[in-house]
């Protein structure tokens, strides 16, 4: 495949599949998100607010973003009082942040199909990790809104 026809968000996607492969177990593979989770810097608590709370998520999670101008992209950041969460949103804060709005809107999230997480998650995992998605995207409806009017 020619990764210079991919979009950065699929080469994103590409390099999470590589992290796991069918070969590890799910055991190690949870334990690679809880590291995840662990690595990522946590948010300001000043960010840890209502408005910020993703909706649909069994546990705490604040995903936060605001538009770069300069660069017309979007810097993501998150955080979640579960571990497990905390690493599932560093998964999708590393595919999204620094993209430009077009291209969330554009692209296809596939890594989660892909990596088998999505049929090992609790239902109640999967929906939270949807609405995730669902607020990224509309995040990026507004400020693609922002950068075109």
């Amino acid at each position: 495949m020619n990764t210079a026809s991919l979009s950065s968000i699929d080469q994103k996607q590409n390099k999470i599949i590589e992290m796991f492969p069918e070969s590890l177990g799910w055991e190690q593979k949870y334990k690679k998100i809880i590291d995840l989770g662990k690595a990522m810097a946590p948010i300001a608590d000043s960010h840890k607010t209502e408005k910020n709370i993703i909706k649909g998520c069994q546990s705490q999670v604040w995903l936060v973003a605001e538009l770069d101008k300069d660069k017309g992209v979007i810097r993501f950041a998150g955080d979640s009082d579960a571990l497990i969460v905390k690493g599932l949103v560093a998964l999708l804060v590393s595919v999204y942040d620094g993209e430009k709005p077009s291209d969330i809107l554009n692209s296809q999230l596939f890594f989660l199909e892909e990596t088998g997480l999505k049929s090992h998650l609790t239902p109640s995992r999967t929906n939270g990790l949807m609405a995730m998605v669902q607020q990224i995207k509309n995040y990026a409806i507004v400020f693609h809104y922002l950068l075109n009017k």
